[in-house]
C-alpha cells in the first residue's frame, strides 16, 4: 500500500487533489454515534458533508459503552434535572424511531436498608455540598423509591411501565444476595445491544438523504486531517500497523491525499480524541477533555443469565460505584469502572485490577453464584469524552454536552464536548442548528420524528416479529436461526438486503460456519461492499459482531479474510498477516483467545440452501 505520511508532510499542499465546489462541505471529524448523527442532521438540511475518522466507524466509545439508553437516574443526585429530562425524552424517541435496535429493559435495584443516604440526598437536593469527603452510605429503599418516582415524573411516558417494589424472595426477580439485600425496586430504561449497527443505520439514512437531495456525502475512514490557512489536507493513515491490518490495494481513495480549498465548517466530534484532533489540525485551545476509563466484562454463565430473567441488575459496589449486570443476548455484560485516564484512548485496555473489581462486585451482589475469570469470554474498555475539570470525583463530572467554538478566523471550527449514546440525536440537532445559523441558513428538517433505517414497519409483538422472520427465512431458503442475527443487524431492511445479495451471482454462495450459526457468504460480501469495511477487524468487531461470539475460530477469520481478498480489500500477501493481526487485537484489547478451528462436526458448508436443523 502506497501513500503519504502525515508526520513529515511529504505531499506538498500545492499538489493535493483539489475538491472545490460551489457548495462546500462541512467536515465532521469522528465517525462515532455523535459524529454520524451530526452528519445525518446536516444532510437532512441540505448541507454536503465529509465524514472523516482516523480509524473505523464506531470504533471509539460507541463500541465500548455500557450499551444502555437511559435517562441517567444517578444524575438526579447532582440536580441535573434538565439533563435527565432531555435524556428521558430522547430515550422515548429512540424506542419509537429505532425499535429494531433499542429495546425496553427492566432494571432491578437491590437495597440493604430502609433509610440509608436519605437525609444526605435531601440536603444535596436543596444545594448543600460537604466541605470534605463524606463516607459513602448505601442508598436505602426509601431513597431509591423517591428517585424512581421523580424519574417517572420526568419521563412522563405512558408507553413505559412504571416502577415497582419487591422483596428478594419474590419469584419474578433476579436472585441477589439475600444476606446483604432485603428489598428490590424495579423500573424501565432501554438497551441497545449493538450500537455499532445503530451507527451504520444512521449512515444508511444519511446516504438516503444525500441521494434524495443530490448533495455530496463522503466517508473517509483511516484518514487524518490537517488545516493550513483555509485549506484542509486529508491524508490517509499509512502506518505499518494499518498496512498490516488492511493491505489495501487498488483503491484510489486509500492512497491519495485530498485538499478542500474552503470547507464550510469543521466539527470536531472525535470524543475522547477532541484535544488530540485540535493539536493535529492545528487549532489553539485549552484542554477540553478529561476522560475517564470504563471497563466491562462479557461473561458466559448460563445460570446467571437465567437468574436475570429478562431484566438486569443495577446495584452499588462496596465503594458506592454503580455496577450493572445486564443481559447481552445469551451472555451477561458486567460494568463499569470510572477511572481518570491520560494518554491515547486507543490504548485503553481493561486492567487486571478492574476485572477483579467487577468480578468481586458481581459475586457480592449475586446469591450463591460464583463468577470467575474462566466465565469471562471477553472484556473491553472505552474512554468517556467528559469535560476536563480539575476537581471532584469522576462520578460527579457532568454528562451533559456542549459545543465549543474556536477562534480560527473565517473558518468556523467547533468541538463537541461530552455527549452520550442516549442524547446523540438531540446533540446533533443542536450542533446542526448552530452551524446552519453560522452559514446563514435555517434548519428546515428535524430528525425528532424520523424513523431510523430498518425500523419502518417493525412488528409490534414477539409473535408478529417471529412470523416476519419466518417469512424471510422461507423466501431465501434459510433457517430462522440464520435469519435471527441478520434481523438484529438490519431490522426490516433484512429482506431488501437479502433480496439484493442472494439473487446476484456476483455475491457468491455458501456459508461462513460457526458452531451455532451459519452466515451466508453473499450477505458478508454485501456488508463488505456497502458498509465501508477496510480491515478484518472492522468486519469481525463492528459489522458481524463476532467479537462476542464464544465460538469464533481462526478458520472463520481466514474465511472472512479470503472474502476481503476476493473483494480487493486485502492483497494476497496480507491475508495471513491480517488474520494474525486480528488475533492479536482480539487478545490484547478484548482478552479473547480464539481457537484454531471449530469442532469437526461443524465444518464449513458450501451448500446454497437450507442448513440441517
Amino acid at each position: 500500500m502506497s501513500g503519504h505520511r502525515l508526520t513529515n508532510f511529504s505531499v506538498r499542499w500545492d499538489n493535493l487533489q483539489s475538491q472545490t465546489k460551489t457548495t462546500h462541505p462541512v467536515l465532521v471529524l469522528g465517525a462515532g454515534i455523535n459524529g454520524v448523527a451530526i452528519a445525518r442532521e446536516l444532510l437532512l438540511n441540505g448541507i454536503p458533508v465529509w465524514l472523516i475518522d482516523q480509524a473505523d466507524i464506531a470504533s471509539g466509545a460507541t463500541a465500548y459503552s455500557s450499551r444502555l439508553v437511559h435517562g441517567g437516574l444517578r444524575y438526579l443526585e447532582y440536580r441535573e434535572f434538565d439533563l435527565v429530562r432531555e435524556s428521558l425524552l430522547e430515550r422515548s424517541r429512540l424506542l419509537r424511531l429505532a425499535p429494531q435496535y433499542v429495546r425496553l429493559l427492566r432494571l432491578f435495584i437491590p437495597t440493604e436498608t430502609r433509610f440509608g443516604g436519605l437525609w444526605r440526598a435531601l440536603l444535596q437536593y436543596w444545594g448543600w455540598s460537604p466541605r470534605r469527603p463524606v463516607r459513602s452510605v448505601p442508598r436505602g429503599a426509601w431513597l431509591v423509591r423517591m428517585a424512581l418516582w421523580l424519574y417517572d415524573k420526568h419521563a412522563n411516558d405512558s408507553n413505559i411501565p412504571q416502577r415497582a417494589h419487591h422483596t428478594v424472595t419474590d419469584g419474578d426477580v433476579p436472585r441477589v444476595n439475600s444476606r446483604r439485600f432485603r428489598w428490590l425496586a424495579s423500573y424501565y430504561d432501554a438497551q441497545v445491544q449493538y450500537p455499532e449497527r445503530l451507527v451504520l443505520a444512521f449512515l444508511e439514512d444519511a446516504q438516503r438523504a444525500a441521494c434524495r437531495q443530490g448533495i455530496e456525502f463522503r466517508i473517509w475512514t483511516y484518514h487524518q486531517v490537517r488545516l493550513k490557512d483555509r485549506r484542509v489536507g486529508l491524508f490517509p493513515m499509512t502506518s505499518a500497523s494499518l498496512r498490516q491490518q488492511s493491505g489495501v490495494q487498488g483503491q484510489k481513495q486509500a492512497v491519495k491525499a485530498v485538499a478542500i480549498a474552503q470547507p464550510a465548517a469543521i466539527v470536531n466530534a472525535t470524543g475522547a480524541w477532541v484535544d488530540r484532533a485540535l493539536r493535529q489540525l492545528p487549532v489553539d485551545s485549552s484542554r477540553l477533555i478529561g476522560g475517564t476509563r470504563g471497563s466491562h466484562l462479557v461473561c458466559r454463565h448460563p445460570v446467571l443469565r437465567k437468574h436475570l430473567h429478562h431484566g438486569g441488575i443495577y446495584a452499588e459496589a462496596n465503594d458506592g460505584r454503580p455496577v450493572f449486570l445486564l443481559p447481552f443476548g445469551e451472555l451477561v455484560l458486567i460494568g463499569t469502572t470510572d477511572i481518570p485516564f491520560e494518554g491515547n484512548p486507543r490504548h485503553a485496555v481493561a486492567s487486571d485490577e478492574e476485572l477483579d473489581y467487577l468480578i468481586a462486585s458481581a459475586n457480592d451482589i449475586l446469591d450463591d453464584l460464583v463468577l470467575t475469570r474462566d466465565d469471562v469470554i471477553a472484556h473491553y474498555c472505552g474512554v468517556r469524552p467528559l469535560p476536563f475539570v480539575d476537581h471532584g470525583s469522576p462520578g460527579s463530572i457532568t454528562r451533559r454536552h456542549r459545543l465549543e467554538e474556536h477562534d480560527t478566523g473565517d473558518l468556523p471550527v467547533y468541538s463537541v464536548i461530552g455527549g452520550k449514546l442516549t442524547t446523540c440525536r438531540s446533540l446533533a440537532e443542536t450542533v446542526a442548528e448552530r452551524i446552519l445559523q453560522r452559514l446563514g441558513r435555517e434548519a428546515t428538517v428535524r430528525s425528532h420524528n424520523r424513523t431510523v433505517a430498518g425500523g419502518e414497519g417493525l412488528p409490534q409483538t414477539k409473535y408478529a416479529e417471529a412470523a416476519m422472520i419466518g417469512q424471510i427465512a422461507d423466501s431465501y431458503r434459510l433457517t430462522r436461526e440464520q435469519v435471527r442475527p441478520i434481523w438484529e443487524w438490519f431490522g426490516t431492511r433484512a429482506d431488501a438486503v437479502l433480496a439484493q445479495c442472494m439473487s446476484d451471482r456476483s455475491y457468491g454462495s455458501g456459508y461462513i460456519q460457526l458452531a451455532n450459526i451459519q452466515i451466508p457468504v453473499p450477505l458478508v460480501r454485501w456488508i463488505i461492499r456497502h458498509e465501508w469495511v477496510r480491515t478484518l477487524s472492522d468486519l469481525v468487531e463492528r459489522r458481524l459482531m463476532l467479537v462476542y461470539d464464544p465460538d469464533l475460530t481462526e478458520d472463520c477469520l481466514r474465511q472472512l479474510a479470503g472474502l476481503l481478498h476476493d473483494e480487493h480489500i486485502l492483497s494476497e500477501d496480507f491475508v495471513e498477516p491480517s488474520v494474525q493481526s486480528c488475533l492479536q487485537q482480539l487478545e490484547n484489547r478484548y482478552g479473547r483467545k480464539v481457537g484454531p478451528a471449530a469442532d469437526s462436526e461443524h465444518g464449513t458448508s458450501h451448500r446454497r440452501g437450507r442448513s440441517p436443523d
